[in-house]
Order: C-alpha cells, then sequence, then structure tokens
C-alpha cells in the first residue's frame, strides 16, 4: 500500500469513471444514428465508421454537430411513449365507454344514480333503466 499513493488512487479511479462516461456517451451516439430516421443508410454507416475510428473524436464531433437533434429525438419518443401509455390505460380502464357490458355499465350507472338523487328521476323508473342496463 506504501507504493501506490492516494493521489494515484483517485487519477485511477476518475480515470475510470471518465472512462465508463465515454462508454455511456459511445453506445448512445451509436443507438442514436441507428434511431435517426432522418439519416440515409450511408450516412449512418459513416458516423458508426467515424466513432469506430477515431472514437474520442467521433463522439465528440457527434455531439457537436448532432447533439441538439439528439435531444429532441429522445424527447420525442418520451412524448410518443407517454401518449401510447395513455392510450393503453384508458383502453385498459374501459373510460371510451365502447367496452360493451364491461366498465362502460359502471359510468352509466353512475349517471343514472346521480339523475335519481337530482330528483329527474323516480324511484320505479330508476329501477326500470338499471334492469336494462345489468340484462
Amino acid at each position: 500500500m506504501d507504493d501506490y499513493p492516494l493521489l494515484n488512487l483517485f487519477l485511477t479511479m476518475m480515470y475510470l469513471f471518465l472512462w465508463v462516461v465515454w462508454l455511456f456517451l459511445l453506445f448512445k451516439v451509436v443507438t442514436d444514428v441507428f434511431q435517426d430516421h432522418s439519416l440515409s443508410g450511408w450516412a449512418k454507416a459513416a458516423w458508426v465508421i467515424f466513432v469506430i475510428v477515431l472514437p474520442y473524436v467521433g463522439v465528440l464531433v457527434y455531439l457537436i454537430a448532432r447533439g441538439r437533434g439528439m435531444g429532441r429525438r429522445e424527447a420525442k419518443q418520451a412524448e410518443e411513449r407517454e401518449t401510447a401509455f395513455r392510450q393503453y390505460v384508458k383502453q385498459a380502464a374501459g373510460s371510451d365507454g365502447d367496452t360493451g357490458k364491461g366498465s362502460g355499465h359502471v359510468s352509466d350507472l353512475a349517471k343514472l344514480a346521480e339523475l335519481k338523487d337530482k330528483g329527474h328521476l323516480s324511484q320505479a323508473e330508476y329501477e326500470k333503466a338499471k334492469e336494462k342496463l345489468l340484462a
């Protein structure tokens, strides 16, 4: 332990951290290249070759040249995922009203109960409408 001073340990940890960050950026750049539909196949191949042949320079040039677009594409994909998730939740919850005999009846029964509570329906009318819904 005496032959490896604290400063060397700190530098080794810093180099390891920078190497991990660079690997993360490398994978992020390569995935962004392949997810970008505006690039042609040749442009994708050129970027990948550039990043492989000159890895540090390639990643930095890509981030400088296309970094803003990377952020926009990521935000657009996140928005699309959020929209798809919300549509799935609406469909699964049956809030559309077009689910047939499922939870659409629950909202219809709630509306009937509200009409009865407000006095727009009599007890007999409420029971008749309820039987019709549940039939």
